[in-house]
């Protein structure tokens, strides 16, 4: 489904990553680990179009994405759920999510007609979010910044998922929420890879990340240096030292 081919990504002369190869397949939960500085975030970047590989390339369903724009890899079926969540505080819940649909509906509908069709998709990925995360559902008139920490990332992540994307990426989606709500992000996220969905998640909760994960890699200043299963890397003395706390 998705893959990158020797990636080397700059900011200005600075190299952020060197030469990363990476693969997510149909179906897949697919985690990247490392430390702060590691790269991890530059590759969802990377991925998304916000940054411009240098050299390399990224293919997805077989069609080259590297060097083009953010909203045309949102049209092709790849959504990005942003570190620090980032959602529109004065907007209400409901409004929040619209906002997630707007790149891929106004791509598919003309002004000039389709408009049930267009609501109609509208409402069914409406009410799938709302499934998804019921609380959504309970609060879709209230305004977004006044949510909880666990409500706005349950939010950010329905408003991804909006577009109806073929791969969601997730950015830190643990970052400041308790152990508890951290359980039902990640619940949440297997659940949406039963749907069809595949999974990139970067994540600094090695321990949580491993664990719904198929697959995984470890970053360190911008390199790969570890790949395998998500439950081979929880054996390994290497992860248990660095990152599990073992």
């Amino acid at each position: 489904m998705l893959s990158l081919t020797n990636i080397h990504t700059f900011y200005g002369p600075i190299e952020a990553l060197g030469g990363i190869d990476i693969s997510v397949k149909q179906g897949e939960i697919v985690c990247l680990i490392g430390n702060n500085g590691a790269g991890k975030s530059t590759t969802l970047m990377t991925i998304s179009g916000v940054l411009k590989p240098r050299t390399g390339d990224i293919f997805f369903d077989r069609e080259r994405i590297s060097g083009i724009s953010p909203h045309q890899i949102v049209e092709r079926g790849i959504s990005q759920v942003p570190e620090g969540r980032r959602i529109f505080p004065k907007l209400s819940v409901e409004e929040n999510l619209e906002m997630g649909a707007y790149a891929v509906v106004s791509s598919r509908f003309s002004l000039s007609g389709k408009l049930k069709t267009k609501n109609r998709q509208l409402k069914m990925q409406m009410e799938r979010v709302y499934e998804l995360f019921p609380i959504l559902k309970e609060r879709r008139r209230q305004t977004a910044g006044t949510l909880s920490g666990g409500e706005q990332q349950m939010l950010a992540m329905g408003r991804a998922l909006m577009s109806g994307p073929q791969l969601l990426m997730l950015d830190e989606p643990s970052l400041g929420l308790a152990p508890i709500v951290l359980m039902d992000i990640m619940n949440a996220l297997t659940r949406i890879r039963q749907s069809g969905t595949s999974i990139l998640l970067v994540e600094q909760n090695a321990a949580e990340s491993l664990r719904i994960a198929d697959h995984g890699y470890v970053l360190e200043t911008g390199n790969i240096v570890l790949a395998g299963k998500g439950c081979d890397l929880m054996a390994d003395a290497r992860i248990k030292k660095s990152y599990l706390g073992a």
